[in-house]
């Protein structure tokens, strides 16, 4: 199964594995948006989107629709 950040709730961690750089905005890139760098999800909105990160110390917003597009690998997982 395919996981992603929307897959991801509330305090859960993962690393990115890969995305499809067309789907993702240049600016969340330039804030550490990138393969192997550690997310968490610090909050979810009532109605689950946006959803509000924390990627590599950068704090961010990011539509639903992105975080579908950000395959990880939840933290249990990755350091194995």
């Amino acid at each position: 199964m395919r996981q992603t950040i929307a897959s991801l709730k509330k305090g859960e961690k993962a690393v990115i594995r890969d995305f499809d750089v067309e789907a993702i905005p240049l600016k969340l890139l330039e804030m550490g948006c990138l393969p192997g760098n550690l997310v968490e999800v610090l909050q979810v909105a009532p109605l689950g989107d946006p959803l509000y990160l924390n990627i590599n110390g950068s704090h961010l917003a990011i539509r639903l629709e992105t975080a579908r597009e950000i395959e990880v690998d939840p933290l249990t997982i990755a350091l194995q």
